[in-house]
């Protein structure tokens, strides 16, 4: 068995388009005819070129290759070109294929992919989403309304949800950590305690800012919200200094997590070895796929941290995401756009199935999914913006800041 061909199917979400402005899944198949999906979060360029890198890193590493040779695959990849570190859009690239490359293997052996990683550890796995607006809310108001967050909040909960996570700190900009704006610190607040009081003790509130702060911005912003008892304080510093989050986690009273911007065993090693982060967030489609994940995971496991696979992404990862958090023992929880996600779920024919707050490992061959192409190459990305983008404008002292949130304008 053979790695043979290689498709690249570029899909645009329809609106709300909750999970970015496009999903890019590589479709791979053996020479015996053999078809596995996998899906690239790699959004450094755009998907015209990231369909090229994904083509060249196939040409050069892959075809011809044995899927089973995985090990030897990423170590070609990694080293390609005279590297030997980590690459977020050659390794994005590979992760996607990687994904791809466990489904036929789990088809050719009629095994879901989780017993193929030293079998199910967990038979449910809990799962948690992000707020979004309800249809015909105004989204601009959404992002920065707390009433109406708590209100989502409590109706997630009513769903089984026992987690909800929101991101009320913005601005995300292209300038680096900066300290928050006092409106900023306050908006935090009032979030936190808007939703603590809607939810109560019935599920744990999760505080995302997307590596906004300066090592001193995140400390003061912390501080503030730390009554309120959040399970973790989210990637609060930018990805680009891991030996900070233990300046954080030494000032800061609640559990810090990261991860969905690393990729790779070293920048994951790194963060670990410097401290003050408990909560990995790896995104499978970028971190270097399963197996490297798995590395990740039993890594955490001598560090007493716990695994949280990020998602916001496609359905593919979310799977990919799944069969990881089934078959290790360290696991938190796993992010899930609402119960799957609507156009996610019609992506793949409903065949991952969310019930009362968890997902369930599919029992399927492969990743256990039933991919729809005729859907998929009906909604074809025909923009020219990246997955998500950042602002050019710096921090807003006067005027305040609003978060867009994460469903980008059509670009």
């Amino acid at each position: 068995m053979k790695l043979k061909d290689l498709e690249i199917l570029v899909v645009a979400p329809p609106a709300p388009g909750w999970g970015g402005r496009y999903w890019i899944f590589p479709k791979l198949t053996t020479d015996d005819g053999i078809v596995g999906y996998g899906e690239c979060y790699a959004s450094t360029v755009g998907p015209k070129a990231m369909v090229a890198v994904i083509e060249d890193v196939f040409e050069r590493h892959l075809l011809g290759e044995s899927p089973e040779n995985i090990e030897l695959m990423f170590r070609r990849v990694y080293s390609s070109g005279f590297t030997q570190r980590p690459d977020p859009t050659v390794i994005g690239a590979f992760s996607g294929l990687e994904i791809a490359c466990w489904d036929i293997l789990g088809k050719a052996r009629n095994r879901p992919v989780w017993a193929l990683l030293g079998g199910r550890m967990n038979a449910r796995v809990r799962s948690y989403t992000y707020l979004y607006p309800e249809p015909g809310q105004d989204h601009a108001e959404y992002w920065s309304n707390p009433d109406w967050q708590a209100e989502t909040a409590a109706k997630r909960v009513a769903e089984g949800f026992t987690a909800v996570k929101f991101d009320p700190a913005g601005p995300y900009t292209i300038r680096g950590g900066h300290n928050p704006a006092m409106s900023d610190i306050l908006r935090s607040v009032a979030f936190c305690a808007k939703i603590r009081e809607a939810v109560g003790d019935r599920a744990d509130l999760l505080f995302g800012t997307h590596g906004q702060f300066s090592a001193p911005g995140a400390i003061r912003l912390g501080r503030e919200i730390e009554p309120y008892n959040p399970l973790w304080y989210e990637e609060p510093i930018p990805p680009d200094n891991l030996l900070e989050f233990a300046e954080v986690a030494a000032q800061v009273r609640i559990p810090l997590a990261t991860g969905e911007r690393l990729t790779t065993k070293m920048e994951f090693g790194m963060l670990l070895r410097a401290g003050g982060v408990k909560i990995l967030q790896p995104a499978l489609g970028r971190v270097g796929g399963i197996w490297e994940a798995k590395k990740i995971a039993a890594m955490a496991e001598i560090f007493n941290a716990e695994m949280a696979p990020h998602l916001y992404a496609g359905p593919v990862e979310w799977a990919a995401n799944l069969h990881l958090a089934a078959s290790i023992p360290n696991l938190l929880i796993l992010e899930t756009i609402e119960q799957g996600g609507a156009f996610h779920q019609r992506l793949i024919r409903n065949s991952i199935r969310w019930e009362d707050g968890y997902v369930i490992p599919p029992e399927g061959p492969g990743l256990g999914i039933d991919f729809d192409e005729d859907l998929a190459r009906a909604h074809p990305f025909t923009g020219t913006g990246l997955h998500l983008q950042m602002q050019e404008a710096p921090c807003d002292y006067s005027r305040g800041n609003r978060f867009e949130g994460g469903a980008p304008p059509e670009a």
